[in-house]
């Protein structure tokens, strides 16, 4: 083998190395969120700009021939929200179809699954009737045990920042 072939094929064994550990985080956070597959109950409790309280339950499940997990939030019985969580490469993105009727798109910005943390930051949205229209500008998902999730959603109307906390515990699994 000459020595160009040689550096050639070092080098891109290094570079899809490099790509499949980045891309590593980004599915294994992706798996952690397909085992959440089943039906939770919890409360919720506004901060800031807005205050309020209540339950709310919550369903997921997988779709997309695996490839994405949809996150169904429940107060009665009417879904107010949904989020599609998805692999884009090496990132790990989050489509939110909002109540307030847009749909802001979030990449996670953090991966911390030792410690059950993903963390998410506004990309983009769309219809969004202006900029400082209220809309979801970030996400905190914690993931203490398999059977206890906080998500923290943060909510920005012009200058005034709300976060919902929604602390749910697995009162389901769907089955195998």
């Amino acid at each position: 083998m000459n020595s160009k072939l040689l550096w050639f094929v070092v080098g891109w064994a290094a570079t899809m190395s490099a790509l499949s550990a980045a891309e590593t985080e980004s599915s294994k956070a992706l798996v952690q969120m397909k085992a959440l597959t089943g039906n939770w109950s919890g409360t919720f409790q506004w901060t800031g700009g807005r205050t309020d309280s209540g339950s709310m339950n919550a369903t997921y499940y997988v779709t997309g021939n695996g490839s994405a997990v949809v996150e169904n939030l429940i107060t009665g019985s009417t879904p107010v929200m949904t989020s599609v969580y998805h692999l884009d490469g090496r990132d790990l993105r989050m489509t939110h179809f909002c109540g307030a009727q847009n749909q802001p798109r979030l990449k996670a910005r953090r991966i911390d699954l030792d410690h059950g943390a993903i963390d998410f930051d506004f990309v983009d949205a769309t219809n969004l009737r202006s900029p400082d229209a209220a809309h979801v500008h970030g996400l905190e998902i914690r993931l203490s045990d398999p059977n206890h999730l906080t998500l923290t959603f943060l909510f920005q109307n012009g200058s005034v920042e709300s976060r919902e906390e929604i602390n749910l515990k697995r009162t389901e699994a769907e089955p195998s």
